[in-house]
């Protein structure tokens, strides 16, 4: 959401930053918008104070006992009145207009993120000792791989067939030890971000009044693409990511500026009526309409929002490192990035079955576009109310580390090993048939 107030003070720079998303120049008619609205409501001050000044003078005309200019004043006030009502209607229709019309707008991108159309325009991103020439290969296995669904299917641990027979495609029916190494990646990443990372554990609602949808940018513009329960204003969401109930932890409020950051994680079910492009990815895990997700979000102040995006994409990056999984780091262009996000990293996971990297995290900053949406605020250092920063990424994404860990610790004899990392959380256990 934004500032109207700032647009009318910046529409070049305005309809710059949204030609930069492939949107159309939107400052005049926006700014239009507001200009009725305000017309209706100066409107609407003006003819306030008339009846109120009226009001006054039928006070002083019974005092005087003039009956005569009491009972004109007072049907001019009931006048007045009727004219209120209709003005104070038409003032509320330019404001829901005018957010209406905001609301669907995406997040500006911030200055350094790369201009492109789509994903193939993303660019790698490297910190200062970093290059191409630092990254490591790809890692080979010495035999031909399979994808994750061959080893799983062959192991008994995965089941698509009898899922789809009790919901459809883009399920799993998970087994055996295939589930637990699927429990145990999750509990790992818990305990990392919790107890080496500094994150508050959270366990919120798995549904949501679409307030809090709206809140983090998900209504209106994408509503055919969740599961919902319920209908018409009783209607709750399936949360598509616990982004969502976690950032709206701070909405309607006013945090202290010493309380911040605050720093909150979560392991749930996320829930997506659209799971990809219609074709894209049909066999195995990787687009599921249900799936476990530990998400990570941080509420922060505009000053300390840019070293906490960095800091929370290498809380993301510590996953992988410590399972194992060869890596590398985007920076999405501005074509590619979501709705809410000002800028975006996204970890993308080696899969030597797909023989491609594949997306397991995205770690996104957006400035104050939900806190102005959730009316989630702090105060300054001057005691002055001031929007929040946000930020949300995956901590990462549990079906997806599942297939990197089964594709990359496979064993020639369709066995897969388990990391170091996540033997504890298996009893033990190292490895999975052989």
């Amino acid at each position: 959401m934004f500032d109207i107030k700032w647009i009318s003070a910046n529409p070049e720079a305005f309809d710059a930053a949204l030609a930069r998303r492939g949107q159309s120049a939107l400052s005049g008619s926006l700014i239009s918008l507001d200009e009725k609205r305000r017309s209706v409501v100066a409107e609407l001050n003006a003819v306030q104070e008339k009846r109120n000044a009226s009001s006054k003078l039928i006070g002083q005309a019974k005092a005087q006992k003039d009956e005569a200019r009491a009972a004109e004043l007072m049907a001019e006030v009931a006048n007045l009145k009727g004219e209120l009502t209709s003005l104070e209607y038409d003032s509320r229709m330019w404001e829901l207009e005018l957010r209406n019309a905001l609301s669907v707008i995406p997040n500006l991108p911030l200055p350094e993120v790369p201009e492109g159309a789509d994903e193939n325009d993303n660019q790698p991103y490297f910190r200062a000792n970093e290059s191409e020439a630092t990254r490591p290969a790809t890692p080979e296995l010495g035999f031909a791989p399979k994808e994750h669904y061959e080893l799983g299917e062959a192991l008994g641990g995965m089941d698509f067939e009898t899922a789809a027979k009790l919901s459809g495609s883009r399920f799993v029916v998970l087994k055996g030890q295939i589930a637990r190494l699927e429990r145990a990646i999750g509990q790992f990443m818990l305990d990392l971000h919790v107890n080496e990372h500094g994150y508050t554990e959270v366990q919120p609602p798995l549904m949501v009044r679409d307030e809090a949808m709206y809140g983090t940018g998900q209504l209106p513009k994408f509503d055919g693409d969740f599961f919902f329960a319920g209908h018409g204003e009783g209607r709750l969401a399936l949360i598509p990511t616990a982004e969502v109930p976690l950032t709206n932890l701070v909405r309607e409020s006013i945090l202290l500026g010493e309380e911040l950051p605050l720093r909150f994680t979560a392991l749930t079910p996320c829930f997506r009526s659209e799971a990809g492009s219609a074709g894209r990815d049909t066999r195995g895990m990787l687009r599921q309409h249900q799936f476990n997700k530990v998400e990570m979000v941080s509420i922060t102040t505009p000053q300390t929002s840019g070293e906490e995006h960095e800091r929370m994409l290498a809380c993301a990056e510590e996953v992988l490192k410590r399972l194992g999984i060869h890596y590398r780091v985007m920076m999405l262009c501005t074509g590619d990035m979501g709705f809410g996000a000002q800028k975006t990293y996204d970890i993308e996971a080696w899969l030597p079955g797909q023989n491609t990297y594949r997306e397991i995290s995205s770690v996104s900053v957006c400035g104050d576009f939900q806190a102005r949406r959730m009316d989630a605020r702090y105060r300054d250092a001057d005691g002055k109310p001031q929007f929040v920063h946000t930020l949300n990424g995956s901590g990462v994404a549990v079906g997806r580390a599942l297939i990197a860990v089964m594709e990359n610790y496979q064993n020639a004899d369709g066995s897969i090993s388990i990391p170091e990392a996540l033997q504890p959380y298996m009893g033990g256990v190292t490895k999975i048939g052989g």
